[in-house]
């Protein structure tokens, strides 16, 4: 690509896939990229710069992210002066970068989780090549002081650590993120305070196991439950949130400072995976299902109003249907208020990808429709019990489906519907002027995912 031509180049688009952590780093993306004095736009079509940013959790991310990447090419076709750059979580995989270089070779530069810091430098680079170039670098230290720009009105999201060393046998996260890093207190704590500073009502404390904050520097800044905390007692929030958590890391300060700090959200995020000890123990998850019903009674027993959700992995390698039985039962004894359900995603590189017990997909589809089926009764259960509530709501955004109707989410993070009908006769900015308020609103009806609110006051 000529460097003449990004010199003209004055607009951006940027694609994630994945979790909020990819969310953080795709606002580090274009915080490098308005800084050098480009403008965000609406599609890759109308984009003089096009960055995909990826995730590996599941094979279908992957096949997403490849499905985007190949559509780009008639783009390119049409503009060779766009400049097209992939990173994020699959990059980190050695096999992604050769199938990029040999495969798709309009792309134009090739980095990974650990190169925000460095990315305008590569930018540059690879913008004065003819060929793609390969920018990936280890995957370690941690980023402070980076420029950003937040995609949402009313959350701030603020990465605490970086990797993770639990290496849970069908998970490729330590791979493409690496060992877990924790950001300097003093660090986060500045964002948190710029962030409640410029208006932002949620903040949502990142890592994928936050509750190892502070480990791998032996704790001389303190641990997860003094951050969470201090974060808590900065003035101007609504909510300080977090995820994600491990049950093993769960500590008794943890539990008493969620249990003593009224702006820690009442809801925990608690990844369960398995209720059978024997496929927890084969998923190197390192608790028993009696050790997280024990949390969850802790947590229970000092914020009796707290929402549990948790995530469940269905057809892991040898699972048999005693060990998915073991499942429905500790969800039926834990009563979550919500969970996030998956069909077990082999990935390469990983040890459960390389067993020979793989389970037959019409097995794990019937236990799948099993288990969606108990959690959607019990999360119904849950929302049927807020109707009638009054309820403090966050409010985030227009529905994309109603016009006539906010969202937002709750301390607990439910979420709310408002209808008001006025919003449809409403200047094009009401949706701006109701996005990041708090609102009081009565709860009146309730689904399996989501309540319906009648707003009281502003």
């Amino acid at each position: 690509m000529d460097s003449k031509a990004i010199e003209v180049a004055k607009t951006y688009f940027i694609q994630t896939f994945g979790c909020q952590q990819n969310e953080n780093d795709s606002e580090i993306l274009a915080g490098h990229l308005e800084q050098i004095g480009y403008l965000p736009c609406e599609s890759p079509e109308e984009a003089d710069v096009v960055l995909l940013n990826t995730c590996s959790i599941r094979e279908n991310a992957d096949d997403r992210f490849f499905g985007h990447l190949g559509r780009l090419k008639p783009l390119k076709q049409k503009k060779p002066h766009m400049f097209i750059g992939v990173g994020g979580c699959i990059l980190m995989q050695p096999q992604n970068q050769e199938k990029i270089l040999s495969s798709f070779p309009y792309v134009d530069l090739i980095f990974g989780t650990a190169d925000l810091g460095r990315f305008p430098d590569l930018f540059f680079k690879a913008a004065d090549q003819r060929r793609t170039h390969l920018g990936v670098g280890p995957a370690e230290g941690v980023f402070s002081d980076l420029p950003m720009v937040r995609k949402k009105a009313h959350r701030a999201l603020v990465s605490i650590m970086y990797g993770c060393n639990n290496f849970c046998t069908y998970c490729i996260v330590p791979y493409t993120r690496g060992r877990e890093r924790s950001r300097p207190k003093a660090d986060i704590l500045r964002e948190v305070e710029r962030a409640a500073e410029n208006g932002y009502k949620e903040v949502m404390l990142l890592g994928q196991n936050v509750n190892a904050y502070g480990k791998d520097m032996d704790y001389r800044d303190g641990d997860f439950a003094s951050l969470l905390a201090e974060a808590s007692e900065i003035p101007g929030l609504f909510v300080v949130r977090f995820m994600t958590s491990h049950p093993k890391d769960v500590s008794d300060r943890l539990i008493k400072v969620i249990g003593e700090k009224e702006k820690v959200e009442p809801h925990f995020h608690l990844p369960l995976q398995s209720g059978s000890d024997r496929v927890l123990r084969e998923m190197n998850r390192r608790y028993t299902s009696a050790e997280y019903l024990k949390i969850v009674e802790k947590l229970r027993k000092v914020r009796p109003e707290i929402a549990l959700t948790t995530d469940i992995i269905v057809g892991f390698p040898g699972e048999t249907e005693d060990d998915f039985q073991k499942t429905l039962e500790l969800v039926e004894k834990a009563r979550f208020d919500a969970a996030f359900t998956f069909i077990y995603s082999a990935r390469e590189g990983t040890p459960a990808a390389e067993r020979d017990d793989q389970i037959e997909r019409e097995i794990i589809n019937d236990r799948y429709r099993r288990l969606t089926d108990l959690q959607y009764a019990l999360s119904l259960e849950s929302n049927e019990r807020q109707i009638g509530k009054t309820v403090d709501v966050l409010i985030t955004g227009r529905s994309e489906t109603n016009a006539e109707v906010m969202s937002g989410r709750t301390a607990d993070n439910r979420l709310v519907h408002i209808p008001l009908p006025e919003l449809s006769q409403s200047p094009d900015n009401a949706e701006e002027y109701y996005t990041n308020r708090v609102v009081s609103a009565e709860i009146v009806a309730a689904g399996s995912f989501a309540l319906e609110g009648r707003l009281i006051t502003l």
